[in-house]
């Protein structure tokens, strides 16, 4: 039993390093350097589109998994609501599936922000500068918001580990 927990722990952890881990890597390091390198905003959203969709394959999976795991992880205090709100810990866990059920609502939004046919016509140049810079702001701030929603999460996950 003690084995079975420790991998779906670790399969937990390396699902997070997925999600989080490839989600502050692309708005720390990859969105400013891309900045940097490419002049245009089209190209630097078409760059972007094409790296997010390819990250996106390996994230939703991980994402997918880190909720399922989640839930294994936690399926002893579920299976005892009144624990929710008698104990810290049960209230810390009410907290983070709260971030939880919020960050998959601002990755739903991202998503349908750039939906196949916004995608398509960014890959085909078919919309204006104007409309270029909305989206472009849309995507900044549900993407800052997923991402800040992500690191909140961990901190639950690590609030619940030690035992608080």
């Amino acid at each position: 039993m003690a084995l079975e927990q420790a991998i779906i722990t670790w399969i937990h952890l390396i699902c997070s390093a997925i999600w989080v881990g490839g989600s502050l890597f692309i708005a720390i390091v990859f969105a400013p350097i891309l900045k940097s390198m490419v002049p245009t905003m089209q190209e630097r959203l078409q760059i972007m589109i094409k790296v997010g969709r390819r990250f996106n394959k390996i994230a939703i999976p991980a994402l997918l998994i880190l909720i399922a795991t989640g839930v294994w992880n936690s399926h002893q205090i579920l299976n005892r609501p009144e624990f929710l709100f008698t104990s810290s810990y049960g209230m810390m866990l009410i907290i983070k599936m709260f971030l939880v059920a919020a960050l998959l609502g601002s990755f739903a939004l991202h998503v349908r922000i750039i939906r196949k046919e916004v995608e398509d016509k960014i890959m085909q140049g078919q919309l204006s500068q104007e409309q270029i810079t909305k989206l472009r702001k849309k995507i900044i701030i549900v993407g800052e918001v997923t991402v800040v929603l992500s690191v909140l999460v961990l901190l639950f996950a690590a609030i619940l580990d030690a035992g608080l």
